[in-house]
Order: structure tokens, then sequence, then C-alpha cells
């Protein structure tokens, strides 16, 4: 088992449920290196998504504990893990379709929306990053591409300056062009800005060419870990028999 010499977030002998006595995650652990894509992996209903509602603060844990930068954040307020780094895009697009892509944008900067320096100067980074919102920022979102969109809700997360992003099937219904502009965004993030991402995915082919470091899930449980040139043989590491 490769033990992590930089790690910025924890799960350590987790247990979340949705009810007191059942539990979907049991005894997970999980180590997320700073700067590194690390992606959890495994069939449907095995507790990934469960494991980032659990992490941003949706779900309590029934037991084990939940670590920034080795601080706890068991009891902390959603608004105070945003202040100490952490961000979450989910797998269901969460923009707001009738506004603007740069409404859009200043929704994520909702915190420190008087300070009129910080917000454009972030406005302007995501204009950098992303150079077709600023060929759109004027344009209603629902209008955009569902890659676009995609990167409409990267951006505006990208405002309070996150440390650690959660993301939740980054691609889940889009088209297989779209996904891979997708990928490539999440690769930027990655090796441009030097965030770090713990990746929820079932793309499982695309997932293990952008990720450092790959947890497969069974009923809630670690089963294999390992860095992601580990995972050739797919068909084994994710048999569930």
């Amino acid at each position: 088992m490769s033990e992590y010499n930089n790690t910025i977030l924890e799960m350590k002998d987790l247990y979340v449920g949705y009810y007191r006595d059942l539990n979907i995650l049991q005894d997970l652990n999980i180590k997320v290196e700073k700067g590194k894509i690390t992606t959890i992996l495994g069939a449907n209903g095995v507790g990934k998504s469960t494991t980032l509602k659990a992490i941003y603060g949706f779900l309590k844990p029934n037991d084990g504990d939940i670590l920034i930068d080795g601080q706890s954040v068991l009891g902390v307020p959603i608004h105070e893990r945003i202040s100490l780094g952490l961000a979450y895009i989910p797998q269901q697009p969460g923009v707001f379709r009738h506004m603007s892509v740069q409404e859009n944008l200043e929704v994520g900067a909702w915190t420190f929306r008087k300070d009129k320096k910080r917000l454009k100067q972030k406005l302007e980074e995501n204009y950098e990053r992303f150079p077709i919102l600023r060929d759109k920022r004027k344009q209603k979102t629902g209008e955009l591409s569902g890659g676009q969109q995609r990167m409409v809700e990267i951006g505006r997360t990208l405002m309070t300056d996150p440390k650690i992003i959660l993301v939740d099937e980054p691609t889940a219904g889009l088209a297989k062009l779209l996904s891979a502009e997708v990928y490539r965004m999440l690769t930027n993030l990655r090796d441009d800005d030097g965030l770090t991402i713990l990746l929820v995915d079932q793309e499982i082919r695309q997932a293990l060419k952008i990720s450092d470091y790959v947890y497969v899930l069974e009923l809630g449980r670690n089963k294999y870990e390992g860095p992601a040139s580990d995972f050739h043989d797919l068909e084994k590491a994710f048999w569930v028999g």
C-alpha cells in the first residue's frame, strides 16, 4: 500500500449512511495528495458520490474522520469548509441557464461581491483560462454546449480560489467529444493551476488516463488502490464477482 507524503485530504475509518444504522461507506480509508488527481472508481451504488457528499458536509459520518491539511472537519459547516479551500462540482449541471455566463461566474464570488477589484481579477483569470467564455460572457448559459456549461461551472467554482475540488461524474450525459474537452480542463487545472482534484467517475478508461492515483470501492469498502499506471487490467480491477 502506497503512503502519500503530501496528503491534503484524508478519510480515516469512515462510516457514512443516509440512516444511522445503515452505512453505505464502511471503514473507508482514502488519502488525496496535493496537486494530484485522485480518482474513486467502482460500480453503481458502492458509495462513490456518498464519499464526496460526506467530505463536503452534506452527510454526517456515523464514525471515522475527515481531515483537510491534518485538521478534522467533522462538525464544520459547509461554508467554513469552503473557506478552508474545499469546492464541490456535483454530477448534475448546476448552472443558471437563464443567466448570462458572466452572471453565473459572479455567483461564485458571492462572498466577496462587494470587492469590485477582486471580482474583476477573478473574472479575468477565468476568461484567460477559458477564452471562449470571454466571447460568450453576455450569452445565456443555457444556450451553450454541454461542455461549455461545464466550463462555466468549473469557472464559477474557481472564483473562490479552492485548493481541493471534489468532482462527481463530470462527463455524465455528454457526447464523447465534449467529454474529452472536460477531461482536458481537469488535467489543466492540475498541471497549470496546481489544484488538487478528487474525482468520482464511471468513465474508467478516460479517468485512468488523467489520474495519478486510484481507489476502487466495493460495497462501500476499499477494494484496490494504487497508481493509475497499475490499473491496466481493467477487467480484473472492476470485477466485483
